[in-house]
């Protein structure tokens, strides 16, 4: 018998170094950790279970019958985060560049099923050279069995994407339907088409890192929800966004204790607004004020930075905050904002997480380049997004609530359930001097009935009052008890019970 178990340890200590000491030190060399490191700093110690170690590919063309590796290219199983089940698959760049076979792509598939089954996330690392080009099309079906899961998973289990290294071709589209894309910086790119074919087809000479890198996804293209300096801090940021997650859209968002009074009063948020209504602030500033003990995991801060999103907690439980952020563009909507934003609410109301919005917006950017890429179409993503989310959602007012944007930024129009503004508020269709050139452009000539005219509009408008007196604000609320009425608000909401009409599906303005 004992020969027998020294032999079965013998095959897992084989299939554990995948391509050999030799090629696992070359990651090394490159920056980068293994396969298997990667699961063992992402997960609890000791908590993995391997599936499908054994695994081998199945094709005998172009001599990969004599050349075959325990696991073929990728590490799939179970384990946890913080005691939380999740479900994870590394891709092993030592096996065959970490390429696709429709064996790989089915251990991919076993636990994909497994975590829809099972009610849990799905993280997923890649680090690999796109599909096995020996097995044809068996790849290719490999590769579209995945982006099926992707998509049946969509909404039912957080799916979690981690690039830690090439990823190319194929290789892109799953990430891409997964909820969050994260990569890493300076070792990581991806992208459809590789530099050579670019250069092939237009003629353009790009390298690997201008054409896919970290920072071009997670500043300019926006594909990528964050880049980490290296393949530690990536894994235990993926470990706390976890924290803030549920398993599925059947479980609750996890709680904890907070050791935050949910009714803390913060006096400096009473002049966290300027006096000079043209004057940028920090909208951070309040999010990490209102949140417990200041833990704000943002999303997306390199790319659409007119408006800020991420997760927090209130009162131990987990919130998504979307805010205006005045330091950037005035806190205008644009294409790229109101893209990020929408996509952010939806998570949120596919995972029963409540939403918290702070307002300040002074409308949406002018101009014929947001114009020309389609503002309309994308404007209407977040405003849709907004009005169907059925969690609990609660919305402050700042400051600038004006045009469209003020119905777009989660308004009681939009089924908004409690809906707050600071005295500073300002609801209007448009600024007092706009407004004025419009409503008396017979009077420009004269400079004394301008002023009269503004500083009546202003009167009139440049106060959350109007908006009180008609139902539209639930109350006008001083600064500096923000969190405390957010945190009652939502205490209230708990047992929030909101159906939209029956459909197969809605029709978002893509």
């Amino acid at each position: 018998m004992q020969h027998i178990l020294d032999e079965l340890e013998a095959r897992r200590a084989g299939a554990r170094l995948g391509g050999g000491e030799k090629r696992i030190e070359a990651q090394h060399a490159k920056g980068k950790l293994s396969a298997r490191e990667r699961i063992d700093l992402l997960l609890d110690e000791g908590s993995f279970e391997e599936y499908d170690m054994f695994v081998e590919h199945r094709c005998v063309d172009f001599g990969m019958a004599d050349n075959r590796v325990p696991g073929d290219g990728v590490v799939t199983g179970w384990g946890t985060i913080n005691g939380r089940l999740v479900y994870v698959f590394s891709k092993d760049f030592t096996v065959f560049g970490g390429s696709l076979s429709g064996a790989h792509a089915s251990k991919i598939v076993k636990i994909q099923d497994m975590a829809l089954k099972n009610g849990a996330p799905v993280i997923g690392i890649f680090d690999a050279g796109g599909a096995r080009i020996q097995e044809g099309v068996e790849s290719l079906a490999g590769y579209a069995d995945i982006f099926m899961r992707n998509i049946l998973a969509s909404g039912v289990v957080p799916q979690i994407s981690v690039i830690m290294g090439p990823c190319a071709g194929g290789d892109v589209y799953s990430p891409a339907m997964t909820d969050f894309i994260f990569m890493v910086r300076d070792t990581s790119y991806m992208y459809v088409t590789g530099p050579d074919v670019v250069k092939t087809v237009t003629n353009e000479v790009v390298t690997h890192e201008e054409l896919g890198g970290a920072r071009v996804h997670a500043q300019k293209s926006g594909v990528v929800d964050g880049a980490f300096a290296n393949d530690v801090e990536a894994l235990a940021q993926i470990r706390r966004l976890i924290d803030f997650l549920p398993g599925s859209n059947r479980a609750k968002p996890p709680t904890r204790p907070s050791f935050d009074d949910p009714e803390r009063l913060d006096y400096t948020l009473d002049s966290l607004v300027p006096t000079n209504p043209n004057q940028p602030y920090d909208m951070k500033e309040l999010i990490e004020t209102v949140a417990d003990e200041g833990d704000f995991f943002e999303i997306g801060a390199n790319f659409g930075k007119n408006i800020l999103i991420g997760f927090g907690r209130i009162d131990g439980e987990p919130v998504g905050f979307v805010a205006n952020q005045p330091m950037t563009l005035a806190g205008v909507l644009d294409i790229d904002a109101s893209r990020k934003a929408a996509r952010f609410v939806r998570f949120c109301d596919c995972f029963n997480i409540p939403i918290v919005t702070f307002v300040d917006v002074p409308g949406f950017l002018p101009g014929t380049r947001q114009e020309y890429g389609g503002l309309i179409k994308h404007g209407a993503k977040l405003l849709f997004a907004y009005g169907e989310a059925t969690v609990p959602k609660v919305t402050v007012i700042t400051r600038k609530a004006y045009g469209g944007a003020y119905d777009v930024m989660s308004s009681k129009h939009l089924r908004g359930d409690v809906n707050y503004a600071w005295p500073t508020a300002e609801i209007a269709v448009m600024g007092p001097k706009g407004a004025v050139e419009i409503i008396f452009r017979g009077e420009m000539d004269d400079p004394e009935k301008i002023a009269q005219r503004t500083k009546e509009y202003q009167d009139r408008f440049a106060n959350p009052f109007v908006a009180a007196a008609r139902g539209y604000l639930d109350d006008v609320i001083m600064p500096h008890g923000t969190r405390r009425r957010i945190a009652r608000a939502l205490k209230t909401l708990r047992s929030k019970q909101l159906q939209n009409p029956w459909k197969k599906h809605d029709n978002i303005p893509l």
